[in-house]
């Protein structure tokens, strides 16, 4: 997989030759961050930090809160590591303080050690200091208090020279031979979609920077490229909302997929259309959010916003919804409660029950609290589930009344479950008072 890579300097996105020599200043690292979220992952790295010269921890937690990414650059105290781990980072990358000792007051599936090396060398402190070891030796060191690894080519990096296949792949083998399942990362010189390809069949991801900011790589040329040929070059491709409710199954071919992900619209391959572009004539438009391949890179998960009545020819949101037996998720009833409120909006129908909630905020306030109560004092499974689904409605329209989807609650919920500092529970207050 590719891995983008926004490296941070006095709070600008920046691309640097073998770590000095400024030669990219990207500006605002939020417009990296929405560009590259379509495709891949993403890694944001504090240089300042790094090298000791400041820090841009506000800004990282802030993207680390928006798009749970990877985060690494100068960490080297605990607290500080678990305050990304906190903010949402999916993995702290650690590499000056990559020791055992360290690495085990952090949970092991969220540590990813970073091995700078120039020629076989490790190299730390923002690349300015040679620590003696090699790079083999700093491995078996390590691989047991980490669930990731990540070598950077000092001497390519930045430099548009091209990857050193072999010597990532040989880095991945050595690695694996401590553990099987380790994540292994590859940076340094890359500007090829199909030298990423190839590390992406060997289970290496590649961490770009340069050649994404220079234009030189293209997020779509690097899906294609990774992509497995098949019959007439169509791939099957699964289309679903941001809550992730199935729209419907559709067709990509190399022309839709590279138009879908440069435009940001949701655009597919009708063999009998050619190229079709969702909403051109009925204006159930889509935006693009994310692009993702399967485990066997031969099919395609598009994540979108859909607009209108929803993705099928129906007037309704799923191609899997029909008649008496429509498509059940919480995805389905948010959308109908957003749908509802925008319909009461326009026409203001005083007998909606709607209508009501959202003209007397002290009545919506009134249910909730009558609601919460009730799902407190339940007893029976029935009584629970009847309440229950009263609370969830009145939370719903609270949330879309303010301009609040399912999604984002969902990715506020995913957010909270990487956090990793303790919560109290009634017995620990207890025994602290």
């Amino acid at each position: 997989m590719l891995i983008n890579s926004i490296d941070i300097q006095n709070g600008r996105a920046v691309q640097l030759r073998r770590g000095e020599e400024l030669v990219i200043d990207g500006g605002d690292p939020f417009l990296w961050a929405d560009k590259f979220a379509m495709f891949g992952e993403l890694a944001v790295i504090d240089l300042d930090a790094a090298r000791g010269t400041g820090s841009n921890a506000e800004l990282v937690c802030e993207l680390a809160r928006r798009n749970g990414c990877r985060v690494g650059g100068g960490i080297r105290d605990v607290d500080l590591a678990r305050r990304y781990l906190n903010a949402g980072a999916a993995s702290v990358i650690i590499g000056t303080r990559a020791t055992p000792e360290f690495l085990r007051q952090l949970p092991r599936e969220r540590i990813v050690v970073a091995l700078d090396v120039t020629g076989d060398d490790v190299v730390d402190m923002g690349w300015r200091r040679q620590t003696g070891d090699s790079w083999r030796e700093r491995l078996a060191a390590v691989a047991p208090f980490c669930s990731g690894l990540l070598m950077t080519d000092v001497r390519r990096e930045g430099t548009l020279g091209g990857l050193d296949v072999e010597k990532a792949e040989a880095f991945a083998i050595a690695a694996r031979m401590f553990v099987p399942g380790f994540s292994i990362s590859f940076a340094g010189g890359a500007d090829s979609a199909d030298d990423i390809a190839r590390l992406d069949a060997a289970g290496v991801d590649v961490q770009a920077g340069m050649a994404l900011y220079s234009g030189r790589l293209k997020s779509a040329d690097v899906a294609l490229a990774m992509l497995r040929r098949r019959d007439a070059d169509l791939w099957p491709t699964v289309v679903q909302s941001e809550a992730g409710e199935i729209l419907g199954l559709v067709y990509s071919n190399a022309e839709s997929l590279t138009t879908a992900m440069e435009t940001g619209e949701g655009v597919y391959w009708s063999r009998r259309r050619g190229l079709w572009r969702k909403g051109a004539t009925s204006g159930n438009t889509q935006q693009l959010i994310r692009v993702d391949l399967d485990c066997d890179r031969d099919a395609l998960l598009f994540t979108v916003a859909q607009d209108g009545s929803g993705f099928c020819h129906s007037g309704v949101m799923s191609c899997f919804s029909s008649g008496f037996r429509p498509q059940r998720s919480l995805a389905v009833f948010a959308a109908r409660i957003a749908a509802s409120i925008e319909g009461a909006r326009r026409r203001r129908r005083p007998e909606s029950l709607t209508s009501a909630l959202l003209s007397d905020e002290s009545f919506l306030a009134d249910k909730i609290r009558e609601e919460s109560l009730e799902l407190i004092e339940a007893r029976s499974p029935t009584e629970v589930c009847h309440e229950a689904a009263d609370l969830l409605y009145f939370t719903l329209v609270r949330a879309a009344s303010r301009g609040v989807d399912l999604g984002q609650i969902l990715a506020e919920l995913e957010r909270r479950s990487r956090r990793v500092s303790r919560r109290y529970t009634p017995a620990d207050v207890e025994v602290r008072s």
